[in-house]
């Protein structure tokens, strides 16, 4: 993967977006994890690849995995600078929607057996 690259084109490597650190400072993003950007805080001092996460994210819910492709960022770096947002509350999380449990086979088949009658 390139490194990503700052306006005017300039490539940028990894360890500097995220000032030398290569884990997050929490650890409860997953790849569908929701990311929301809260609209009231401004975006004054934050390095250009943060501002553009919370602009990303202003419209409506984005998951990390899509924020990284958008910013043409590896996860890792993607998962710094969002702890970082969140740790400044610029961006809020949200579980993604549970799937579905499968029900039970007995349930089914009783669906089953009596959409058969009823034909």
């Amino acid at each position: 993967m390139t490194p990503p690259r700052r306006p005017g084109g300039k490539l940028v490597r990894p360890y500097v977006v995220t000032d030398g650190r290569s884990h997050p400072t929490r650890n409860t993003l997953d790849l569908v994890t929701l990311l929301i950007a809260a609209d009231d805080l401004p975006l004054t001092g934050l390095s250009p690849e943060k501002r553009a996460l919370t602009e990303l994210c202003r419209p409506g819910a984005l998951s990390v995995a899509e924020v990284a492709g958008h910013l043409s960022l590896p996860v890792s770096v993607t998962k710094v600078l969002i702890a970082d947002l969140m740790d400044s509350g610029h961006v809020v999380t949200r579980a993604p929607v549970p799937s579905a449990r499968p029900s039970e086979t007995r349930i089914l088949q009783e669906v089953l057996d009596g959409l058969r009658a009823r034909l």
